[in-house]
């Protein structure tokens, strides 16, 4: 199948934070039209790939994305259009190419993303497919709706408050099919605002819909999640609504003393490993994210061969979907999942090689929004079609974050034979 570009077009719109990003639309010979919106990390990595920002101060403080829009309409326009292209991959392959940079500094991870996620909309579009059964077929994966994991209290770098964790997550495992998942957290996300209002607690939402109350222990925030799942019938635990977490410890950790600062304890990587222990001992804690800060690559060692056997010990900073960094994960013994983003590495080739790399080597995997986020449900058909088993896109609540739950839900309501739940690894 041939992908023959003969427009490219990128806007400057608004992400749900107020921010500026890109939507990109792309037209193919034969007259195939479709559109991506770009989302943008807060709590971003490293060594992530590198959107492209304007500093001009005068317009959005700075966060403008003209430079990016400019390179989509320009450069990269100039290089694809009129181009057949063999697949999406070698469009890829095209983008990687012509910025010339390993973390798409020059044009922008935020204009080649755009370009990379239209790419492979359309090639689906051209095959008759829908993208999930696109990426499934290309990825040579089987299909499977996944869990999802609903960020309902927000801290660290999504909101305001004072809690130094950052996601506080709902999963329900126990669930027995995506629209009833998606309703278990529905409704404890209903309950935990009724317990929040009775306890005098504001309830105003993070960047990622989730509720941020003036909180600084992690363990009253577990307390509360357990009540909430208890007040609707529900079972607390692996087998009913268990609860994911997503410390983003690079952002507590001070430099200056090497110290992890929570909720006012000065914690070695050793005690705050101990903590990460007791609290699941007390919680039904499944699964944790960036427990320690992404250079802490010993530390990581630790924290997997003391929890790995009982959590899922999951990397994002220190992964940045890169698969030569999981592959050097993998052989190091550093975690034993990986949260995967296409914006962090900045094409969707490249995150179907990490999505690959951790299936070889036995690695769960969760794809993931960011916290600046458009209506564009494509993590939604990329969940789906990796099989990883489990996502994450935000409270069930704000339009951009229940644009992704709704997508399942219509995946999951077309195609009943699809399985539903975990991976198996």
């Amino acid at each position: 199948m041939t992908v023959r570009i003969t427009r490219l077009h990128a806007v400057e719109i608004l992400d749900s934070r107020a921010r500026p990003t890109l939507a990109v639309t792309l037209t193919t010979a034969d007259g195939t039209r479709v559109r991506a919106g770009v989302p943008a990390g807060a709590s971003t990595g490293t060594r992530e790939a590198v959107e492209l920002r304007d500093g001009d101060r005068s317009r959005y403080g700075g966060q403008g994305v003209l430079g990016a829009v400019g390179h989509v309409n320009g450069e990269i326009a100039q290089a694809l259009t009129g181009r057949g292209f063999a697949s999406a991959t070698d469009v890829d392959r095209a983008l990687i190419e012509l910025d010339g940079t390993g973390t798409k500094s020059r044009l922008g991870a935020n204009a080649v993303v755009g370009v990379s996620l239209a790419a492979w909309r359309a090639e689906a579009a051209l095959a008759g497919q829908e993208v999930w059964q696109h990426l499934a077929r290309v990825a040579g994966t089987a299909p499977r709706l996944p869990v999802p994991h609903f960020n309902v209290v927000n801290g660290g770098a999504h909101a305001a408050d004072g809690l130094d964790f950052q996601e506080f997550m709902l999963a329900p495992l126990g669930a027995p099919d995506l629209p009833e998942a998606v309703r278990a957290g529905a409704e404890v996300y209903a309950r935990l605002k009724a317990r929040l209002s009775a306890g005098g607690h504001a309830t105003g939402l993070g960047d990622e819909g989730g509720f941020a109350p003036a909180l600084d222990r992690p363990e009253d925030v577990l307390q509360l999640l357990v009540d909430a799942i208890t007040d609707t019938g529900r079972t607390p635990g692996r087998d009913g609504m268990a609860l994911a977490l997503d410390p983003a410890a690079s952002a507590f950790r001070d430099a200056a003393d090497g110290l992890y600062h929570v909720a006012g304890d000065a914690l070695t990587g050793d005690r705050l490993i101990d903590r990460y222990e007791e609290i699941t001992d007390r919680f039904p804690v499944w699964s944790l994210e960036d427990g320690l800060a992404e250079d802490d690559w010993d530390g990581w060692v630790r924290l997997t061969a003391r929890l790995g056997d009982r959590v899922q010990v999951m990397g994002d900073d220190i992964f940045v979907t890169d698969p030569a960094v999981i592959t050097r994960a993998v052989g190091g013994n550093v975690a034993n999942s990986a949260l995967i983003k296409v914006n962090q590495i900045g094409t969707v080739t490249e995150t179907l090689d990490a999505l690959r790399v951790c299936r070889d080597a036995g690695y769960a995997q969760m794809v993931s929004h960011r916290s600046g986020e458009t209506d564009d449900a494509f993590v939604a058909d990329l969940a789906v079609g990796s099989g990883c088993g489990q996502i994450k896109s935000g409270a069930p609540a704000r339009g951009e974050r229940v644009a992704k739950y709704n997508r399942l839900i219509e995946i999951a309501d077309s195609h009943p034979a699809l399985p539903f739940g975990l991976a198996a690894r």
